[in-house]
């Protein structure tokens, strides 16, 4: 049994320095690779505004907002919450965001499960997961929101 911790205790004994830098280096990639994806899809929205306000009113179906803010809406949240992603600046309000936001598109877009094949429907699954992570665990010590804190003092 002594064995048995002392092993335990050499295989562990960098579990801390992994836990904070390691998490922290996974975070801002999450973080990066979740928020690159709303920012692309927002900068597709305003470089062709006529067909982003088209899609809204013929293939989009948003509950409780006209067509047009809807869009407006859509494109702000996916180009304002993946900048606070990418600097870590209230990150886990901007992981929130960019979830309300991916769970819009899954809503209002039913023809997402009705595809042959089924990775666009994943995609957001997958999307929604990641940035739940980053609301649980939160953007790590490579973030504003860490300085910021560390700033602040206990």
């Amino acid at each position: 049994m002594k064995t048995i911790f002392a092993f335990h205790q050499q295989v562990s004994r960098f579990d801390a320095s992994l836990t904070a830098w390691g998490g922290s280096l996974l975070s801002l990639a999450l973080r990066c690779f979740v928020g690159w994806q709303f920012f692309k899809a927002g900068l597709v929205k305003v470089g062709d505004w006529g067909a982003t306000v088209a899609l809204f009113q013929d293939e989009y179906k948003v509950p409780l907002l006209p067509p047009e803010l809807a869009a407006y809406v859509g494109a702000a949240g996916e180009l304002t919450f993946p900048l606070l992603l990418f600097v870590g600046l209230f990150s886990r309000p901007a992981a929130l965001g960019l979830f309300a936001v991916n769970l819009m598109a899954v809503i209002s877009y039913p023809q997402l499960f009705s595809f042959e094949c089924p990775a666009a429907i994943n995609d957001h699954l997958y999307w929604g997961m990641l940035l739940l992570v980053l609301v649980a665990f939160g953007p790590g010590r490579l973030s504003l929101d860490a300085w910021l804190a560390k700033q602040r003092g206990p």
